[in-house]
């Protein structure tokens, strides 16, 4: 690596981004033309929200080395963030056949099928990658959504399960486990799940109601007032809790008559 590049490099990770682009500019005029150095000034002018040059300079990356994963991953992000899916499934298509055993590129590609709706190309993507990685836990947590999505509800509550095994503290799991348990009429897992996620999140507001429902749909009406309660405690809109503040009195009104 050149003096010139280690500089470029340097102030890249200072975030002095026009200063780093001025350099490599001046490399790729003066040195041979590397894949690395057009991945690195596409990164800056990615980075200033240049994306018309930094997806110029991702594809002469690519153009110059095929096999460079970071070139398809930095442009393919772009891409992502810019809802363009298109380009990036074809993007991605092109890495996938390049490098095949990236499995970094076809979980990207993956996630790209799921935004656009392609869920069965999804889920073909995320098995390839679990047969070569079966503790890959995002794997599992994204064939989860794609299953949920396609009304696979025991496929979902599956792979949520394969997920706790790597990462059982986190409550987003938990709270989809619980409504893949709900849509699957498993209502106590549903509830137990529920009261997990907000075991391990006591601000996760969403499940206060989820499990309020639950509690209220299967007669546990003191649960069920004290969850609505704990829901109507957390900043919720007023329109919302005006709502759920007559529903609690209509259940207090019920209870009290059936004691």
């Amino acid at each position: 690596m050149s003096d010139k590049i280690k500089k470029a490099v340097e102030l890249y990770n200072k975030g002095e981004f026009e200063k780093a682009i001025d350099i490599f500019s001046s490399v790729l005029e003066t040195e041979k033309p590397t894949a690395e150095v057009y991945n690195n000034v596409a990164q800056c002018y990615a980075s200033v929200g240049n994306n018309e040059k930094a997806e110029d300079n991702f594809l002469r990356a690519i153009e110059l080395d095929p096999n460079l994963p970071q070139a398809y991953i930095n442009l393919a992000d772009i891409y992502f963030k810019t809802k363009d899916y298109g380009n990036g499934i074809e993007l991605l298509c092109q890495g996938v056949y390049q490098i095949p055993d990236n499995m970094v590129l076809r979980h990207f590609l993956a996630r790209f099928y799921m935004e656009d709706s392609r869920l069965d190309l999804a889920i073909d993507e995320l098995e390839k990658i679990l047969e070569v990685q079966p503790e890959n836990y995002d794997a599992y947590y994204d064939l989860g959504k794609v299953h949920f999505e396609l009304g696979n509800y025991a496929s979902a509550i599956e792979n949520f399960e394969n997920v706790l095994e790597f990462k059982e503290n986190n409550q987003w799991i938990y709270f989809y486990l619980a409504q893949a348990y709900e849509a699957n009429d498993e209502i106590d897992k549903a509830i137990s799940n529920y009261l997990k996620t907000i075991a391990r999140d006591d601000g996760f507001y969403q499940a206060y109601k989820k499990v309020a429902i639950l509690f209220l749909a299967r007669g546990d009406y003191e649960d069920a007032i004290e969850y609505f309660e704990d829901y109507m405690d957390m900043g919720i809109p007023e329109e919302e809790k005006a709502n759920i503040t007559q529903l609690v009195e209509r259940i207090k009104k019920k209870f009290a008559n059936e004691k």
